[in-house]
């Protein structure tokens, strides 16, 4: 799947821009209608009104860090078991780790994924995303949604990996992403672990630390 020369958006920019558009994915959701809602129609929801929002709003397709930021915290993160994402992509070392650790380690995650694809936003223009049907058998715990982000250049697989939460008025929360067949979790727990082998969590921390100050001061 090559990239067609005449177009200006290139397949790195739409992968780019496919993850931005999933880490932002709830930007829009209203708890209200997540009780009763299937996954798919959940996740067609989400994605729709987000690429809605991205287009409509010029500051944040400009990369304004504090408002992403904002955004993020106000809309994204309750619908996002964020704790649990951080704790598999740490791995074992997550178990040994302080609640105080735990806590650095989730913030600085959270900088990073926001600051890495927050410059892809200002790349949203004609996209749609195309739910794809469920697969069956899956359990709630562990249940995928696959869809396809469709603009310039060649379609881009993105799958979404949800859990039911528990108790009355259930919903959904996202606690992976599949890009191209990567899965985000399983792609950060390879670098993680090289540096929790080289210096544990604290160093781990500090690394996600200095990688975050030195993409806040990227043009």
């Amino acid at each position: 799947m090559k990239p067609t020369a005449a177009l200006p958006f290139n397949r790195r920019d739409f992968l780019a821009t496919a993850t931005a558009v999933a880490l932002a994915g709830c930007l829009a959701m209203s708890p209200v209608w997540a009780a009763d809602e299937a996954p798919e129609a959940f996740i067609q929801r989400i994605t729709h009104e987000t690429l809605e929002t991205i287009k409509a709003d010029k500051s944040l397709r400009n990369g304004d860090m504090t408002k992403i930021i904002q955004l993020v915290d106000a809309k994204l993160m309750p619908h996002v078991n964020f704790r649990r994402m951080t704790a598999l992509a740490t791995g074992p070392a997550w178990r040994k780790a302080t609640p105080e650790q735990q806590k650095r380690l989730q913030d600085e995650f959270k900088i990073l994924l926001v600051r890495t694809y927050s410059g892809a936003l200002s790349q949203v223009s004609d996209q749609m995303v195309v739910v794809k049907p469920l697969r069956a058998g899956q359990e709630n715990k562990n249940l995928v949604v696959s869809t396809e982000v469709r603009g310039k250049g060649d379609p881009i697989q993105l799958d979404y990996r949800l859990e039911k939460t528990p108790g009355e008025g259930a919903g959904w929360m996202i606690f992976d992403l599949n890009v191209l067949g990567v899965w985000l979790i399983e792609n950060y727990r390879t670098q993680f672990t090289k540096e929790i082998n080289a210096g544990g969590i604290d160093a781990l921390v500090a690394s996600l630390a200095a990688r975050n100050k030195t993409n806040a001061k990227a043009p």
